[in-house]
């Protein structure tokens, strides 16, 4: 099943608050965030034996990964929102006033 598909509801959700780029990314983010979820839960019985009380390596890496990929999306995110706030037809009328 495509991600369309099975992600419609929150894609159309966000993709109207949003708009369809901001809102895209924002479906990838819930999803990476839910894949960290369950990396985070799998690390807590799969502990490294040479750094107890942590992760096991490969459990790290990916978990860096998925935080990393959740950053840059938000990155994203706020910068689409800058320009579009910059673009914004009522941003404009309020500079015209002043």
């Amino acid at each position: 099943m495509s991600v369309f598909d099975e992600k419609q509801d929150d894609l159309e959700h966000y993709e109207f608050r949003m708009g369809v780029a901001r809102g895209r990314l924002a479906v990838a983010l819930d999803s990476l965030t839910d894949a960290l979820t369950m990396v985070g839960q799998h690390g807590v019985y799969c502990q490294s034996a040479r750094q107890l009380g942590k992760p096991a390596m490969d459990i790290q890496i990916v978990m860096k990964g998925i935080t990393d990929a959740k950053e840059l999306i938000a990155s994203v995110m706020e910068e689409i929102r800058k320009k579009q706030e910059n673009n914004s037809p009522q941003r404009h009328r309020d500079t015209e006033n002043s």
